[in-house]
């Protein structure tokens, strides 16, 4: 490496061991060693675990295949340093090395993407803005995926970009590289998907239809060499055939087969093409939420309040940013046309919108807006542009002041950045503070507090997993596969979940929790209280208080029957029971997130009984099968805090009316008439706001 490399990338290097070194730094002052300022980079690091321990895919042995980690690659990539001996918290310092290592070449990479759109002052800018970015600093310091999978878009997109605009460039090798790039950024991030779809629309359009695996392995030969050849022998393997018949096509086939190759490989193993994050997370299949209006609303907040520097996003941004930088991206486009690297500019383009992609969440305002930050580095390049921009006013003034006026504008956004920087090394420090004090501190305890054999049901299921040695239950679904959808669905359809498990499957239910009671929304399934972890200083954290119960399970199926006697039951349909809903074609309607509950009251005969249900109904709609012969009658466990008239129709027949007092649950009955048998549809409905638990069908019992 010449003296002259050196001297520019002198600055990156020290730039970037600094701010490693004061993250740090501040770690260790209020911890006295490593530790992670998200939980869920215990995920990764369990996952890396598993690897290293040779079951990968599955949180812990003999469990399910899970993907909590939402990175294939991120794991991977630390299971190595796992297996050497990094465990324990050591296993920090290895993904603090990556991430901070990424983070200076990522700066390197907004450089090479800025400089042949703008001048060598804004790039630098580009670069000094990267650093400063308060956002990456506190991915790279958190130990988790974000700015590695930043640096991966910025690589691939100037790869992409050198390609589209220099054919000495449209090289094997270079296609080689783009490929594995494709490959690798859907492995690290599902997002990455966008990138590698780019990079085959990049080398289609740019005239290499010719090359395939085929002909590349012909080293030594020209494009046009290797299509002139003629094609397989008659005793060619089948692959080799095929490939031949596709020797078109391949570039493409390639690049879209790297897009859904993590899609396809989950397919495979799990028969689900989206990870458990995912299918947790985002609104596509969310019962509660209409999937464009929702995610038009996010991509507002996106704009007006977190490109803004409102509220969850002032510890990075400057307020009143967001007209800036969409006048960059602007200025993006146009610095792109006026250069005559419109590929470029369209990839970079890409790269900032990818920040619209996590508006499809149910929301993205998790974990310090980790999911926004590694779309940053396209902004940053727009900023740059702009910088230059206004260079260009200036020129028509004074030709002399133009290029200082770039690079003191560029270098003006970097410091307002920059300025932050020392408030967000403060908040990864305690975030790490507060996860070492309760998620951490509360597996550790477990390890030795809790009896050989016990199984945790967690809602922060990182590091009392990796740390306990204890298999878990995540109770939101991210490690244990199972539970994901009952979790979105509500704590009625939760409990309702667990009722069918101790009958089908008791072992897998958690014999303790650690959790959150909050957030638990099931206070009946929670026995006494062994332990707790209270933190009052950290925003980074779930809740001030995590509690170790024992489970309990008294109560399960407690309402499954009527306190209503019956001569016998035709059928029945348990209200946020997913599958008893299913089966009966239960009607959702009108419901919004948090209108389940788990209510806990007396039977006439004093009885505890426990029933999920549904709140905020006015409109029930199912179907059932009635058995001919008896007297039948409906009976509905119901409750109105205001008290309802809910009137009871049978194929659109009304069969009556019952009155429903305000107050605790209670059950009413409706006669059925006896020429209704059979298979039938049934609407209950009332002109207020009820809750229903369960409706049974069967022969009225004899006084």
């Amino acid at each position: 490496m010449d003296r002259r490399r050196v001297a520019r990338l002198a600055p990156l290097a020290l730039g970037t061991s600094f701010l490693a070194y004061r993250s740090i730094a501040a770690v260790y002052a209020k911890l006295g060693h490593p530790g992670a300022a998200l939980d869920d980079a215990y995920i990764h690091f369990q996952y890396a675990r598993a690897i290293a321990e040779g079951h990968p895919l599955r949180f812990q042995a003999g469990e399910p295949i899970s993907t909590g980690a939402t990175s294939f690659l991120w794991p991977a990539l630390l299971s190595p340093f796992y297996l050497v001996g990094f465990r324990g918290e050591a296993i920090l310092w290895p993904a603090w090395l990556l991430s901070f290592a990424a983070l200076g070449a990522l700066a390197y990479e907004v450089y090479r993407l800025a400089l042949p759109l703008t001048s060598r002052g804004p790039a630098a800018g580009a670069a000094a803005m990267t650093l400063g970015f308060g956002g990456l600093v506190w991915g790279a310091g958190s130990g988790m995926e974000v700015v590695p999978f930043a640096w991966l878009i910025a690589f691939a997109t100037r790869r992409a970009a050198e390609w589209a605009e220099e054919e000495d460039a449209r090289t094997t090798r270079a296609l080689r590289v783009l490929v594995a790039l494709a490959f690798a950024l859907p492995l690290m991030r599902p997002e990455g998907a966008l990138t590698s779809l780019a990079l085959g629309a990049i080398v289609g359009l740019s005239g290499s239809r010719g090359l395939c695996p085929l002909e590349l392995s012909r080293r030594g030969r020209s494009r046009e060499d290797a299509l002139a050849a003629p094609g397989p022998s008659r005793g060619s393997s089948l692959l080799r055939k095929l490939l031949w018949k596709l020797r078109g096509r391949t570039p493409a086939l390639v690049f879209v087969l790297a897009a859904i190759f993590p899609q396809l490989l989950l397919l495979v193993l799990t028969g689900a093409a989206t990870t458990s994050t995912a299918q947790v997370k985002l609104l596509f299949g969310n019962p509660y939420y209409e999937l464009w209006p929702t995610a038009f609303g996010n991509m507002r907040v996106l704009v007006v309040q977190i490109l803004n520097g409102d509220v969850w996003s002032t510890e990075f941004l400057p307020k009143g940013g967001a007209a800036v930088a969409c006048l960059g991206l602007v200025a993006l486009g146009w610095r792109g046309h006026a250069t005559g690297r419109v590929a470029r500019a369209a990839l970079v383009l890409l790269f900032a919108f990818m920040m619209f992609v996590p508006c499809f969440y149910v929301t993205f305002l998790w974990n310090r807006l980790r999911y926004l930050w590694p779309f940053a580095p396209g902004w940053f390049v727009g900023l740059a542009c702009l910088a230059h921009a206004a260079s260009s006013v200036v020129l028509r003034v004074d030709r002399r002041w133009a290029p200082a006026t770039a690079t003191l504008l560029a270098g003006v956004f970097a410091g307002m950045f920059a300025m932050r920087l020392e408030w967000v090394i403060d908040d990864v420090a305690q975030s790490a503070s507060g996860i070492d004090r309760q998620q951490v501190a509360l597996g550790r305890w477990a390890k030795t507090g809790l009896p050989d054999g016990a199984r945790i049901g967690v809602n922060d299921t990182g590091a009392i997993a990796y740390f306990s040695d204890k298999k878990t239950f995540d109770v939101v679904g991210l490690t244990t596969p199972t539970e994901g959808r009952y979790w979105v669905a509500g704590q009625g359809s939760r409990f309702e979940h667990y009722e069918r498990l101790q009958k089908t499957a008791p072992s897998s239910l958690p014999t303790h929790f650690i959790v959150y009671p909050e957030w638990m929304q099931c206070p009946t399934v929670l026995g006494p209280s062994l332990h707790e972890a209270v933190v009052t200083d950290s925003s980074i954290l779930g809740g001030q208080t995590m509690r170790v119960y024992e489970a309990r399970w008294t109560y399960l199926d407690s309402g499954s029957a009527p306190w209503t006697k019956l001569a016998r039951i035709d059928d029945a349909v348990d209200v946020a029971d997913l599958e008893s809903e299913k089966e009966h074609g239960w009607v959702l309607g009108f419901a919004r997130e948090g209108d389940q509950s788990v209510e806990e009251g007396n039977a006439p005969d004093g009885a505890v009984v426990v029933d999920g249900g549904r709140k905020s109904r006015i409109h029930d709609r199912f179907r059932v099968t009635l058995a001919p012969g008896g007297k039948l009658v409906v009976v509905a466990r119901v409750s109105a805090a205001e008290g309802a008239d809910l009137t009871f129709k049978i194929e659109d027949r009304t069969i009556g009316t019952a009155k429903v007092e305000d107050g605790p649950w209670t059950e009413v009955a409706v006669a059925i008439p006896d020429d209704l048998r059979g298979t039938v549809n049934v609407e209950v409905t009332s002109e207020r706001w009820y809750s229903a638990f369960h409706y049974w069908f069967g022969e009225e019992a004899a006084p």
